[in-house]
């Protein structure tokens, strides 16, 4: 899979490095929306975040909760989850361009989200690890027209 390296317009605003920003860095790519307004729309969400158990709330810039970004995601107009494991399941859909959909996706894999456009990732690294990395799910762009049945 071709790689695009790219931190989603973080440098514009940030001179250091952020390495726990992969989901506000997907979301920005994926969405073409400006780094820095993802960014401050997560960190308002954080707010509502109850941490328990001497956690920290989460942040934009260092690492978001799945509830958060989830929260976000639904939030946000003309975009769709996609499963692609369940408990039980094992690994049916790698980050392989032949295994996903066309258009614009953000993937979910282990411990990581990043930005999908036409079989290309965009990210400031190489996820991929070889075609092997398993894909949890992913978003997609509802008005892209993506048969989501053709890859589950």
């Amino acid at each position: 899979m071709r790689v695009k390296i790219t931190d989603g317009g973080r440098s514009k605003y940030f001179k250091a490095e952020a390495p726990g920003d992969c989901v506000t860095r997907a979301i920005s790519i994926a969405t073409e929306r400006d780094y820095l307004d993802v960014y401050n729309d997560l960190n308002l969400l954080t707010k509502k975040e109850r941490p328990r158990g001497g956690r920290k709330r989460s942040s934009a810039r260092t690492g978001l909760t799945k509830a958060t970004s989830k929260r976000y995601m639904n939030d946000l107009r003309g975009w769709d989850w996609i499963p692609t494991m369940g408990i039980g399941t094992g690994c049916t859909v790698h980050l392989k361009e032949e295994e996903l959909p066309g258009g614009r996706l953000i993937c979910a894999v282990s411990k990581h989200w990043c930005a999908v456009i036409d079989g290309v990732v965009h990210d400031a690294f190489d996820p991929t690890r070889e075609g092997t990395r398993c894909v949890y799910g992913y978003w997609y762009k509802i008005e892209e027209g993506i048969d989501t049945n053709e890859f589950l």
